[in-house]
């Protein structure tokens, strides 16, 4: 009788623990190694970068497309001739696209690039980030530094080898919020231990850790409960890591989970497939 109790009690545990991961609401095929996808909420649409070739090429391949909220294609190439455009932030009606070693300004209202800034010496921009007052930070993920663009000016800010090859930006009350890749060895982009949650003081530019260290880091979001959704690049999937720091694997993916978007007034997280070419959108709890 007590190991049918003990059974019984362990199928109720698994089926909570089952009911408790995110389930599949859409997902858009036909992309072109999307890496990043960020909802605008004033124009009802999903912005996905499509690198459409080598992830450090000069092609003029790369591309912006644009969906709905229930994953439709609105436009498929609505910005052209970018290079390998990765993350995207948005602020008053311009959208922020990093592309190698240049930010690409663009009119979310007609699709036009409007600015470019370039970034000598840059190496690998990767996510970006803006704040409140619309303050633009950039990860140079090969280069373990951010770039900051500030009153029209756009310019290295920060160099550290405690940045462990930042990816993932967000912009917090006080600090930057960095997901880092992990110190890379050399080797492509192998790692000799795995990236961890970080933060940088805007007062006093220190740099500290607020998780272990747990995997290649990409996308970074929060998760409207005081702690993040975080994907995990090379192994694959998606955490959530609490306030305190501790990650918890929230879904379990192929490689290449990229930049990760939301869509809160629908509980949506988007998760760009970008070795699968498809955008995936999940409901969160």
């Amino acid at each position: 009788m007590r190991q049918t109790l003990f059974a019984a009690l362990a199928l109720v545990l698994a089926a909570g623990a089952a009911a408790a991961e995110p389930a599949k609401v859409w997902e858009t095929d036909g992309l072109a190694m999307p890496e990043s996808a960020l909802w605008d909420s004033g124009r009802k649409v999903i912005y996905v970068s499509n690198i459409n070739g080598s992830p450090d090429a000069r092609d003029g391949n790369g591309y912006i497309s644009t969906l709905s909220a229930e994953g439709k294609v609105v436009v498929e190439k609505w910005v052209t001739g970018l290079d390998a455009p990765k993350g995207m932030a948005l602020y008053k009606g311009r959208l922020y696209v990093s592309d190698l070693d240049r930010l690409v300004v663009i009119d979310a209202a007609t699709g036009k690039v409007t600015k470019t800034y370039a970034a000598p010496g840059a190496k690998f921009l990767n996510d970006v980030a803006v704040d409140d007052k619309g303050t633009v930070y950039v990860s140079d993920m090969l280069d373990s530094a951010i770039w900051r663009l500030s009153a029209g000016k756009f310019a290295k800010w920060l160099a550290d080898p405690q940045l462990e090859n930042p990816n993932g930006l967000k912009v917090e009350a006080g600090r930057l919020l960095v997901a880092a890749w992990g110190p890379m060895t050399g080797q492509g982009f192998a790692t000799s231990k795995p990236g961890a949650l970080k933060a940088v003081s805007f007062a006093d530019g220190m740099i500290r850790d607020l998780s272990p260290a747990f995997g290649n880091l990409d996308g970074l979001e929060p998760d409207g409960k005081g702690g993040w959704l975080v994907s995990d690049w090379m192994n694959g999937g998606v955490f959530a890591v609490s306030r305190q720091g501790k990650p918890t694997k929230l879904l379990t993916l192929g490689q290449g989970s990229a930049d990760l978007g939301t869509v809160p007034e629908a509980k949506l997280l988007l998760v760009p497939m970008m070795m699968d070419g498809k955008l995936t959108a999940y409901r969160l709890p």
